[in-house]
């Protein structure tokens, strides 16, 4: 029993290690293919199928799996005109696009898989907050692109809410400032922060379960109970919460490109 609690040690930080399956380095630029790529190219492979499969026979009737189709574009569909209205059809490719592509990542950190490439096991790109500050990035971008185009030097009035004291200005434009660009920062983390903590939690308890196990001892197998159990409730919750990560980030998208839109006219 010494030697497999010596041997056995818990890392729940090990998931997030970023692999290197095919090195490739071009000068002192380092574009090796990782576990990350392979996650994410995994994701874009597997939304675009659903996608596809799903609207190929585009029945009057739809099936289960046609039904599933329709019912992520209409949540998007939904969701987008009920935040930013008319003004945001032109952007419903990105936000769908967005919001399928987090989900599937999210999906695919839950799921127990392995491909023959090296050492590649399941992987959360978006546990990583490169990953995530680079999409937040490519919203943040366009929110500033569309207002300026849209409105020009006018867009700056998004820092001057209406009905400030002439007082209190030079304070509220400085908060208004810092908020919106911070908006990176926070979109990206909300996203990592939360997919870390309940894969490290899982890790954790998983951990426990395996500890108990080698024993090998009545005790040990009633005792690793209590952490399955978790286990099995932690899994569903984080379920819940990979959908509910992928909706905020879209939602959110929206909120940004309504202000973007519709300046202090919402």
């Amino acid at each position: 029993m010494a030697g497999h609690s010596e041997a056995f040690k818990i890392d729940p930080i090990s998931q997030f290690e970023i692999e290197r399956l095919i090195p490739i380095h071009i000068g002192n630029l380092d574009a090796s293919f990782t576990n990350a790529a392979v996650s994410m190219g995994l994701a874009v492979l597997l939304a675009s199928a659903f996608l596809i499969l799903s609207m190929r026979q585009r029945a009057l009737v739809p099936g289960r799996f046609q039904s599933m189709g329709e019912i992520a574009y209409e949540f998007v569909s939904g969701m987008m005109h009920d935040t930013i209205g008319h003004g945001g059809k032109p952007f419903f490719p990105l936000v769908f696009s967005l919001f399928m592509f987090v989900l599937f990542c999210n999906f695919l950190g839950l799921v127990p898989y392995e491909l023959p490439l090296g050492s590649f096991h399941g992987f959360t790109a978006t546990s990583h907050i490169i990953v995530t500050f680079a999409l937040a990035s490519v919203v943040f971008l366009l929110v500033v692109l569309v207002g300026l185009i849209k409105h020009g030097a006018h867009f700056f009035s998004l820092f001057v809410p209406k009905g400030v004291p002439v007082v209190l200005l030079p304070l509220i434009v400085l908060i208004e400032l810092i908020s919106f660009l911070t908006r990176p920062l926070s979109l990206s983390v909300r996203l990592f922060a939360n997919m870390t903590a309940g894969h490290t939690m899982l890790k954790v308890f998983a951990g426990f379960i395996v500890m108990m196990g080698l024993s090998h001892s009545a005790i040990g197998y009633a005792g690793a109970t209590l952490p399955l159990l978790f286990s099995v409730a932690i899994t569903g919750l984080e379920f819940l919460v990979a959908f509910l990560q992928a909706y905020v980030f879209a939602v959110l998208t929206c909120i940004y490109l309504n202000d973007a839109i519709h300046l202090h006219d919402h």
